[in-house]
């Protein structure tokens, strides 16, 4: 199969277009033809894009751990009925991933494709929509009428996050440049801030949601802005507990996790309107490194997809 790799750890210049092996299944394991997968450029800097499940070394490694596409084959211990199926996932970090031709995923990952969507623009979910409704409803706990900062909110997890907490009835803030304000706005923010020329803690206040995207100085400057019983999610790294401490304030840091439940909640939201992916551009497979390296540039709106299938 064509397949876009890595044989060394780095940026997008290591990318390598080139003929690899299919995936061999394991037991419980789908074989999933790919149509589209979505990118998440910093994922060229994270241990488990290079690092199996024990531990060990995974080189050379496939990018790219959302897809959309048709189940080919399956392994022992899952139905057949699954074969022929139009599916989308978040894939383990800890495997190769979907930029490529075929793709082996647990089945039970697996959830149904929206139905109002092509597979590019369902290739655009999992990992953004995933992250964002993990933060608010299994970690934040959120509940309707709270306010919500969403920091980086023109980007691929934070168009979703807008969306995610104004279906569910917050206030949401988002902080982005002047030129996503009626883009935001459109897709459902009470609040837009212009972070190039405000300091969003000189506006914004009595916050029982910060998700942050971006982190450095936006995450020191977020904490003041919490309620007393407010809660900072970070995308970007560990929370000590001496820096929340510090602020008395909680703080989280998580990793998003494949839920093929929560999937097919998204896909149904999507396909009664109410939330809807954003696509930054999608770009051919063979033309991968483009995509990351416009990715690393950064200030994308909504997510970059790789088409396989055309």
């Amino acid at each position: 199969m064509k397949a876009i790799r890595l044989h060394a750890r780095g940026g997008p210049e290591q990318l390598v277009f080139e003929d690899a092996p299919k995936p061999e299944l394991i037991p419980g394991d789908a074989l999933v033809r790919v149509h589209a997968t979505g990118i998440t450029p910093a994922e060229l800097t994270w241990e488990e894009t290079y690092r199996n499940c024990d531990g060990s070394e995974r080189l050379p490694t496939i990018p790219g751990h959302e897809v959309s596409g048709v189940v080919e084959s399956v392994a022992d211990g899952v139905s057949d009925e699954l074969i022929g199926a139009e599916i989308y996932a978040l894939t383990s970090f800890h495997r190769d991933g979907a930029a490529a031709e075929y793709v082996a995923v647990r089945a039970a990952d697996l959830a149904p494709k929206p139905k109002t969507l092509g597979h590019v623009r369902a290739a655009a979910v999992p990992l953004s929509a995933l992250t964002a409704w993990q933060a608010f409803f299994d970690h934040a706990h959120l509940a309707p009428g709270q306010r919500v900062l969403i920091h980086g909110a023109a980007g691929g997890v934070g168009t979703f996050a807008v969306q995610i907490a104004h279906w569910y009835g917050a206030y949401v803030i988002g902080t982005a440049s002047a030129q996503n304000r009626d883009f935001l706005l459109g897709l459902g923010a009470d609040e837009v801030i212009d972070y190039q020329q405000t300091r969003f803690e000189h506006v914004v206040h009595n916050v029982d949601v910060a998700l942050d995207t971006i982190g450095g100085a936006t995450r020191e400057r977020s904490w003041q802005v919490l309620t007393p019983n407010g809660i900072f999610v970070s995308l970007t790294g560990p929370i000590k507990e001496s820096e929340a401490a510090a602020h008395d304030r909680r703080g989280l840091f998580f990793i998003v996790e494949p839920n093929r439940e929560q999937l097919g909640e998204i896909a149904a939201l999507i396909d009664s309107g109410a939330i809807r992916p954003v696509i930054a551009e999608t770009v051919p497979l063979a033309r991968a490194r483009e995509a990351f390296e416009r990715g690393v540039a950064g200030h994308t709106r909504g997510k970059l997809v790789l088409q396989v299938i055309a």
